[in-house]
């Protein structure tokens, strides 16, 4: 039995290991993991397909480059959220820990363990590309943000909502504060 036929035979335990550990890593993964409708849980939604079409990639020995739009659907959700660069791209490395243990488990396949070099480098090298699409993204944001604040509109995303500003107690209140 080779490698290839035994990440056939196992891809769905390794994907849905994989999911498990990347949800846990949420505040509220109870409900990312338990709620499988991509549209009431967007987030584990776009969790399952970016790390299941990553796990092909990854078994087909594919460029990283390919990895691309399935990295970007997952990074861009975790790069807007309070995740540190690391947390953010850490589950990616979770893969080669769970395959070893799927494999190991498996008195068939505990041999596929020892040939796992290649596969574990190719996670390498996509955490590392995936460590700079979160980079991409965070500078999108604050390049976002640069210009809120240089046009003005941080008065508007960053203040109480405009309706509540046209009460006659705020308008006093700021024309104090402003010399008006």
């Amino acid at each position: 039995m080779d490698l290839a036929e035994g990440f056939r035979n196992h891809r769905d335990k390794i994907v849905n290991k994989w999911v498990e550990y990347t949800l846990s890593t949420y505040p509220s993964s109870g409900f990312f993991t338990k709620e499988k409708d991509k549209f009431a849980n967007p987030v584990g939604g776009n969790v399952r397909e970016a790390l299941g079409n990553m796990f092909l990639l990854l078994t087909k020995g594919a460029e990283c480059t390919e990895h691309q739009a399935y990295l970007d659907q997952l990074i861009s959700i975790r790069s807007v959220q309070e995740f540190t660069p690391s947390q953010a791209v850490a589950p990616l490395n979770a893969v080669k820990h769970i395959t070893r243990e799927v494999f190991a488990a498996d008195k068939e396949r505990a041999h596929l363990v020892a040939e796992l070099y290649d596969f574990e480098f190719a996670v390498d090298l996509l955490v590392l590309a995936a460590f700079d699409t979160y980079m991409r993204f965070r500078e999108r944001i604050y390049k976002i943000r640069i210009d809120e604040i240089k046009s003005g509109r941080h008065i508007l995303t960053d203040s109480k909502c405009p309706s509540n500003m046209l009460a006659v107690k705020d308008i006093q209140d700021l024309t104090k504060e402003n010399g008006i």
